[in-house]
């Protein structure tokens, strides 16, 4: 019975192609593991990974590219519009196939401790591993970014599960842990007024009073002279991408701005989109089974 989980890491890192490629190299070279997809955002400055595997190959495979990363970042010189608090920022375990979530969070342990020890840099566990409530949502974690690090860390509630108290030179602090399939789901809006990104994206937050399982960011693109609504979708079962991109659209309307595009990041369920494809088709008497690929590869 093959056992299957998914690893993201998030690099800091997304304008020097070359360097993420060695970084990208230490995952495809790691027997047992399918590096997936990858994407480099230039305004963002970040690279996200995703790749998958059996458990002890995904965990030596992050483990390794997160070595890499602690080799090649120096966060003294980076600069971009995502919070970011390490080279390696973030490395999420989602359980695929025949793996229970309690088995990612006792694996997510295991790399967060040998990342603290082996790379001397302190590591958080959050979401399903944290130990703390104040600990599962990686915001709370990430505040004050890599420059805030120095003076957190020196925090008693702030002492990191594993690793030095004192963020790593160059390399800054890492979170690793265990969670259930996120969308990474941008929408973008034909202005370039910070100031009405920041509203909608308060209007879907949900620590705003918006929708409970969206976590929601306003960047701007300089690049493209635009603004964006950046979202992590914690559940699109509870949250569907439909219904957040409807309330974005209308409130964009309010201040006479179009939205112009909406982008995912990385992989995403392929219910999800079914999702959204019964909704704005409207089809009647839609049924999951009607999808090929869950009939093709569906338990």
């Amino acid at each position: 019975m093959n056992k299957i989980i998914e690893c993201i890491p998030n690099f800091s890192e997304g304008r020097d192609k070359e360097k993420l490629e060695k970084i990208l190299d230490e995952i495809r070279k790691q027997e047992g593991v399918k590096l997936l997809d990858y994407s480099m955002d230039k305004d963002h400055n970040r690279s996200v990974v995703t790749f998958v595997g059996d458990l002890e190959s995904v965990i030596e495979a992050a483990f390794n590219s997160c070595k890499k990363a602690t080799e090649l970042i120096d966060l003294r010189n980076h600069k971009g519009e995502h919070p970011r608090m390490g080279a390696t920022d973030v490395i999420p375990l989602v359980p695929i196939k025949n793996v229970t979530m309690q088995e990612c969070i006792e694996y997510s342990q295991k790399l967060a401790k040998r990342i603290g020890e082996e790379l001397n840099i302190p590591v958080f566990l959050y979401e399903k591993s944290a130990n703390s409530p104040q600990r599962e949502d990686l915001s709370n974690i990430r505040k004050g970014e890599f420059e805030g690090m120095f003076e957190k860390l020196k925090q008693e509630e702030w002492k990191p599960d594993f690793g030095p108290q004192i963020p790593h030179e160059t390399a800054g602090v890492t979170a690793v842990g265990a969670r259930m399939p996120l969308i990474a789901f941008n929408v973008n809006l034909g202005t370039n007024d910070i100031e009405i990104a920041k509203k909608i994206a308060k209007a879907v937050r949900g620590k705003s009073g918006g929708f409970k399982y969206c976590k929601a960011l306003s960047f701007e693109l300089k690049e493209r002279n635009i603004v964006q609504v950046s979202m992590n979708m914690v559940d699109y079962t509870k949250t569907p991408l439909y219904r957040v991109f409807q309330v974005i659209e209308n409130e964009a309307n309010r201040y006479g701005v179009n939205v112009i595009g909406s982008e995912i990041v990385g992989l995403v369920p392929m219910n999800a989109l079914a999702d959204v494809a019964e909704y704005f088709l409207k089809i009647e008497n839609f049924s999951y089974d009607q999808i090929l690929e869950n009939r093709i590869y569906g338990d």
